[in-house]
């Protein structure tokens, strides 16, 4: 049966009758949770299955933000707590070392998602911050520059795919340059095409090939001076032209207040300007209910997007012990190399 063009939230821990019937009857592509939806493995476990049943598909994409550091959804007691992006580097001064512990961070965050039946993770983050930039970024990102941080981007996101999870790469086309918080105002950014492309958009072209993106609330003159880029038709076009994806877009929560108007319009505006789907976070169901006017089924090239990016979710993870993943991530990000480099590293790894 069809789908709409949408990514809902929930309020809590379980779903209540009013929202199992609006998923029901609204059909959307997937789900996103948060920590207001958290508690332990089997609650988690259940509310993901429920949240499935309510569409009829046992692979409805469940998404999460769970980066680390400040953004992550699950956490102690019941989930190991994992470090920033940008300690990686700090950890180890060596960007081929900290390719290797991103990638097995990334491997044992996929193997915790998979537990409890989410299988996408809004992450990585390959926005590059500049000097004096807000700092809604800041730690987020792996390093400060666009090279180092499509590298690790890209171990972040091969370790998420090997554990059965799709990577979605963020925020399309930069947040690096923003000197606003989108959550709250709408960040400008008035840098000229020339110095976008060598730098915020760089990560983004690298990792073209990932199955999936979100987009920046965030306007740049040198593209579309009127609109941020999740409502922009030459934004869009850019992301897909001269950046050359090709994976199934999705914008950043509708409700962020760098985006203007009633929701419903948010969400036609995203979808004219060439987004595939549309993401709504905070589990308010009036507003879900806004959204779901402005969407539409999903469709055409969308619809085959969507398609190909589930089919990127291995059936089978690559074998991985994470019992002995987790004490070597542990011993690495320590500097405890000793322990780190025992003689299995290479099996590990496989």
């Amino acid at each position: 049966m069809t789908r709409s063009a949408a990514i809902y939230g929930c309020s809590g821990l379980r779903l209540t009758a009013e929202e199992r019937a609006f998923f029901a009857d609204a059909r959307p592509w997937g789900f996103i949770v948060f920590r207001r939806n958290v508690d332990d493995p089997d609650q988690l476990r259940a509310l993901t299955a429920e949240l499935r049943e309510t569409v009829d598909d046992p692979e409805a994409p469940i998404l999460i933000d769970q980066e680390g550091g400040r953004v992550q959804r699950m956490g102690p007691p019941h989930w190991p707590k994992y470090p920033p992006g940008d300690a990686f580097l700090k950890a180890t001064n060596d960007p081929l070392a900290a390719r290797e512990l991103v990638r097995l961070g990334a491997r044992l965050m996929a193997h915790d998602l998979r537990g409890v039946g989410i299988t996408v993770d809004c992450l990585p983050v390959l926005d590059v911050p500049v000097p004096g930039a807000h700092d809604i970024i800041g730690d987020r990102a792996y390093a400060r520059d666009p090279a180092t941080v499509a590298q690790l981007g890209r171990a972040a996101a091969e370790g998420l795919l090997a554990g059965g999870v799709l990577p979605v790469i963020k925020h399309m086309p930069g947040h690096g340059r923003a000197f606003a918080d989108s959550h709250h105002d709408l960040p400008v950014v008035h840098a000229d095409l020339a110095h976008l492309d060598a730098w915020d958009f760089a990560p983004f072209r690298a990792l073209s090939d990932m199955p999936l993106a979100m987009t920046a609330h965030v306007v740049f003159d040198a593209v579309d001076p009127k609109r941020p880029a999740t409502t922009s038709k030459k934004a869009v076009r850019l992301m897909r032209r001269d950046l050359g994806f090709g994976g199934l877009i999705l914008t950043d929560d509708l409700s962020m207040k760098a985006l203007s108007g009633a929701l419903a319009e948010r969400a036609e505006a995203a979808l004219k300007a060439g987004c595939d789907v549309v993401l709504h976070c905070n589990g308010d169901l009036g507003e879900m209910r806004s959204v779901a006017e402005g969407v539409d089924r999903l469709k055409g090239k969308a619809a085959r997007r969507a398609e190909a990016a589930l089919a990127r979710i291995v059936r089978e993870p690559e074998p991985f012990d994470p019992l002995e993943g987790r004490a070597r991530f542990d011993a690495l990000m320590s500097g405890r190399l000793d322990v780190a480099r025992g003689p299995d590293v290479g099996e590990a790894q496989a």
